[in-house]
């Protein structure tokens, strides 16, 4: 097995990769986890998956919980698929189609949702905020400036509680010619809701 700890923090070189998509790094993977509060025997949708990380990892974490990774790039959601079989996860349904519209033919509704990214986020999370149950979450990430405006106004409209917003900014060691420097990973702001209803 490809990684055989209990621990999350996948390496983001173990992952396979397609030109031009973007993965979302390792750290900023853990303090998305963390904000998902995840729980076993529960139902989680990854709205615009990518390279699948995110649904690798839960899926890891927990491997009694149902896994939806949405993704509209057939290319990409066939990577997710290769990813999966990679770390061997058999928890994660991979579903090429367009968020929001693919929403209403997707069973079963989710406790926890993820949003990657796109240029309809606020759209986005105002659908599938209805398909949340009381005390379901909600967990999207921003890396412009746009996309942080939409989804802060988004968990005001659908009336979010308990609203948490953290900025990552990691830097990783690396090795440039003879010496060793920090190099930035681009920040990326990490919000989370809840729905009490």
């Amino acid at each position: 097995m490809i990684w055989q700890y209990k621990t999350s923090g996948i390496p983001d070189e173990l992952f396979e990769r397609l030109p031009g998509i973007p993965l979302t790094k390792k750290e900023v993977r853990l303090l998305i986890l963390s904000a998902l509060r995840l729980e076993e025997n529960s139902v989680i949708w990854d709205v615009g998956a990518g390279t699948g990380t995110i649904s690798i990892e839960m899926a890891l974490l927990c491997p009694n919980t149902k896994i939806i990774a949405i993704e509209r790039d057939p290319d990409v959601a066939n990577l997710i698929k290769k990813n999966c079989d990679l770390f061997q996860v058999n928890n994660v349904e991979v579903i090429e189609g367009n968020a929001p519209h693919c929403f209403t033919n997707l069973t079963p509704k989710p406790d926890r949702i993820v949003i990657g990214g796109g240029k309809s986020v606020k759209d986005i999370l105002l659908k599938v905020w209805d398909y949340l149950p009381s005390q379901g979450r909600v967990v999207a990430m921003a890396s412009n400036l746009e996309n942080l405006y939409q989804l802060s106004e988004g968990l005001a409209q659908s009336r979010a509680c308990n609203i948490e917003v953290v900025q990552s900014s990691i830097n990783r060691l690396e090795t440039r010619g003879l010496s060793q420097v920090f190099a930035a990973i681009a920040p990326v702001f990490i919000l989370s809701g809840e729905k009490i209803s």
